[in-house]
């Protein structure tokens, strides 16, 4: 996933909210959960997220998403955030976190998840 950061997305210090950035990270882990398990999912918590760098208006933001545990209902879906500068493309790791999912149904219950041979990434 690539995203700019735009002057709405900053902080009182001219980086980006870290709000911003984990609404961003919980956004491309949803979507490697939803590959995996083929399915719904909700977000169920986020583990140790770390701010390495800070991210300035006009860095393009990468995100990359792994599945890294699948449980019998549940994931772990690791995220990183790279700072990019467009104009060179050159990336450093900004932050980074590892998110739970677990697969629901459609009434919202949990759901088994069929075990996959190889983590869905994105």
């Amino acid at each position: 996933m690539l995203e700019l950061v735009f002057p709405k997305d900053l902080n009182g210090h001219g980086t980006a909210f870290g709000g911003f950035v984990l609404s961003l990270m919980d956004k491309a882990a949803s979507m490697a959960a939803i590959r995996h398990c083929q399915g719904s999912v909700v977000t169920a918590r986020m583990e140790a997220v770390d701010f390495h760098l800070p991210i300035r208006r006009g860095d393009a933001v990468a995100l990359e998403a792994e599945v890294i545990h699948t449980g019998r209902t549940s994931m772990r879906v690791k995220v990183d955030v790279f700072r990019e500068t467009l104009a060179t493309g050159q990336q450093e790791l900004a932050t980074s976190g590892v998110f739970v999912f677990v697969a629901v149904d459609d009434d919202g219950r949990p759901r088994p998840i069929a075990r996959q041979e190889q983590s869905n990434h994105l």
